[in-house]
């Protein structure tokens, strides 16, 4: 791709980018939110036209009309936003739109037997085709996504975040399949905000910044510092606020969780929040952290214990009664269950406000936009236009509206599940600063986050999950990386 420009309306996602990719290899692509990531393998897969620069494919000049046109030379996409049919079964999504049929009809046993295949060389052969796709695990999910992606006769695979909802181990297999595939000569285009996942697995880097190659064809082991200072002009990946002194001195409870229990989930689960304290919950993905988060919003309906705000038992499973004693939840998946992507950015905050802008049944706008925009100043969102349509912004920036909303409502307890999932290095810091300031301000914080660095920078106090049980707790401060990862691994040191 050589001098790749896109122009939206209000914005130039792409200012004369270059990339190039090799057989054979993984080539890592790295950038801010905002920086034109999304655009740019949009624009490969054919799902975007470009308004300037030439595609080169095998040496001659290409034009992708259209998402079909990138798949039959050979390039199929997993978006970090997985376009699967909830609806459909596994087999279905796998060859949704080249289906083996015969005469117009669906050949149902050739295709489950070649989907069964797919999944069991992504080492999943638990995962059956005949399973309707909605009822699987985030983590399932992508995995059949990959399937999907490996169904084409694929020459390159674009992976845009495909680490973010898999554990250590899936991972690992992740590593083992991309290996495979490069060692047959395809092409992997890897797109991933973890430094260490860029260092493991990837063989040459470009670096996007504001719509530009700022760096092309750098190798993988290029230092941290250096390619972070590429991305934002700093050189650290954490960059974590001052402990306020706050939590130290403050001994008011706000939220008290006394033997929660959910079979298969989590087991006699008990903790405190203090008010100004931030508590973060570490474990790997299965453990029972946002499940766990989930029972204390009211969101999911435990067995047996109880949950209590400022003293007082919240009846169980209802988020309504949660919300109104001062509860709120920024969940992991915000695009499709915190956020209304087509309503503008004063709506998504102002949504759980409403009723404080309503007089006889009639909703007083001007005074919503003002209560809305006022919160979204403080955050420092941008583009600073209230109006505008919360699909349209960065990931760190949707983020900032689902803390905004919650801001508006005063809340008493903030849950937060993966709070920077797929948020850059940039913005990270942002987010990490305006928790801090929240629970300076009297906030009770308990967030899930599968980074140790992060819970050990952020937290005041750490919660250890291992198999749905705390199996450790402890300042944050005082907790080394390898020991929590021992922990929730299962594996003691001496």
């Amino acid at each position: 791709m050589r001098g790749i420009t896109k122009v939206f309306p209000g914005a130039k996602a792409l200012d004369g980018v270059d990339l190039e990719v090799e057989a054979g290899e993984v080539h890592c692509l790295l950038g801010q939110n905002g920086a034109g990531k999304s655009t740019l393998i949009k624009v490969l897969a054919g799902a975007h036209q470009p308004d300037g620069g030439d595609l080169a494919w095998d040496g001659e000049a290409v034009v992708l009309p259209s998402p079909t046109a990138a798949m039959r030379h050979g390039i199929s996409t997993i978006y970090q936003e997985l376009d699967l049919v909830d609806g459909l079964s596994v087999a279905d999504n796998i060859f949704l739109g080249h289906e083996r049929a015969r005469f117009g009809l669906t050949r149902r046993g050739e295709t489950a037997t070649a989907a069964r295949e797919l999944l069991r060389s992504l080492g999943h052969p638990e995962i059956a085709p005949g399973t309707e796709v909605g009822s699987l695990s985030p983590a399932q999910q992508q995995i059949v996504s990959m399937a999907r992606a490996l169904s084409h006769d694929t020459r390159l695979i674009v992976m845009d975040e495909p680490s973010a909802v898999l554990t250590q181990d899936e991972v690992g297999n992740l590593f083992r399949v991309i290996r495979e595939l490069t060692a047959a000569g395809v092409a992997v285009l890897y797109i991933s905000h973890r430094m260490a996942e860029i260092r493991a697995i990837g063989n040459r880097v470009t670096v996007l910044k504001d719509g530009r190659t700022v760096a092309g064809g750098l190798p993988a082991r290029t230092p941290t510092a250096q390619l972070v200072a590429l991305m934002t002009g700093r050189e650290t990946a954490y960059d974590f606020p001052q402990r306020g002194r706050r939590a130290e001195r403050a001994r008011d409870e706000v939220l008290r969780v006394e033997n929660l229990t959910l079979p298969g989930s989590f087991e006699d689960v008990s903790f405190t929040v203090r008010a100004g304290e931030i508590v973060g919950l570490v474990g790997l993905v299965g453990s029972g952290r946002s499940e766990i988060l989930h029972a204390v919003y009211g969101a999911t309906r435990p067995a047996s214990g109880a949950v209590l705000v400022d003293g007082r038992a919240l009846p169980p499973g209802r988020v309504t009664a949660a919300v109104r004693a001062g509860v709120g939840l920024a969940p992991e998946e915000r695009k499709s269950q915190a956020l209304f992507l087509q309503d503008s950015v004063v709506r998504n905050v102002s949504i759980s406000s409403l009723g404080r802008f309503a007089r006889f049944g009639w909703l007083d706008r001007r005074r919503e936009a003002a209560a809305a925009t006022e919160r979204v100043a403080a955050l420092d969102l941008r583009p600073a236009d209230p109006q505008r349509a919360v699909r349209t912004l960065s990931g760190g920036n949707q983020q900032k509206a689902v803390l905004a909303r919650w801001l508006l409502r005063g809340c008493r307890v903030l849950l937060l599940d993966e709070p920077t999932r797929g948020v850059d290095v940039g913005a990270r810091s942002e987010l990490y600063a305006l928790v801090r300031e929240l629970a300076d301000s009297g906030v009770a914080v308990l967030f899930v986050s599968s980074e140790v660095p992060e819970v050990l920078g952020l937290a005041d106090r750490a919660l250890v999950l291992r198999e749905g049980r705390i199996v450790h707790e402890a300042a944050a401060a005082s907790l080394k990386e390898s020991h929590v990862l021992d922990l929730v691994m299962e594996e003691s040191r001496p």
